[in-house]
């Protein structure tokens, strides 16, 4: 357990913030877009629906 808790602060310690904030956006991004996914599960969205 303290090998695997010493290798993620290796890890992190080595990503500068600015990548940790674009990994961060990047995660939050594919969270939204499935949320969206699963919203429009079951909508017809052909185009004669609008």
């Amino acid at each position: 357990m303290a090998t695997i808790a010493r290798a993620l602060s290796r890890a992190f310690v080595t990503i500068n913030r600015v990548e940790a904030l674009k990994q961060l956006m990047l995660f939050a991004a594919a969270g939204l877009f499935v949320s969206l996914l699963m919203q429009t599960y079951g909508l017809d969205l052909s185009p004669g629906f609008f």
